[in-house]
């Protein structure tokens, strides 16, 4: 199952932000022990960068730590591409956020499976199923049938 985490579920994991913190660690363990394959999308990795460096300011080489954790992703996550027919396609979409648009278009695009996010409300009008972090691991640890 490939699975697009939103940047919020990504950056709640990397700041520890509570009480989200938990549930995001645990998709990232079913990444890591390959339950399920994590993907983010490449609009998301200058995102999740800046928010890294913003994370490490103060506390030396913000852009070598931030680079770091970017590489840890890196290993762990496909990157997705986000092509100029995403954005084209997104503007078609009666969704608020045109940025969760084109995640949606990106996800379409690329056969992904679910989409996590913590903004589910964002993603009414997704053809591909969302869930929140804590409804993608109930559903992740029940019983195949």
């Amino acid at each position: 199952m490939r699975v697009l985490l939103d940047t919020n579920v990504i950056v709640d994991v990397l700041q520890r932000r509570e009480p989200w913190f938990e549930d995001g660690q645990k998709i990232f363990y079913a990444i890591a022990k390959q339950q399920i394959t994590g993907c983010i999308t490449a609009k998301e990795a200058a995102d999740i960068y800046f928010f890294s460096r913003k994370q490490f300011t103060g506390q030396g080489n913000v852009d070598a730590k931030a680079r770091q954790v970017m590489s840890k992703l890196y290993a762990l996550f496909e990157v997705i591409d986000t092509l100029g027919i995403d954005c084209e396609r997104a503007i078609a979409i009666e969704n608020n956020d045109y940025e969760d648009a084109i995640m949606i278009e990106s996800a379409v695009r690329t056969g992904i499976d679910c989409i996590v996010t913590r903004n589910t409300e964002h993603f009414r009008i997704s053809p591909i199923p969302v869930c929140s972090p804590s409804v993608f691991m109930q559903k992740l640890n029940e019983p195949s049938a």
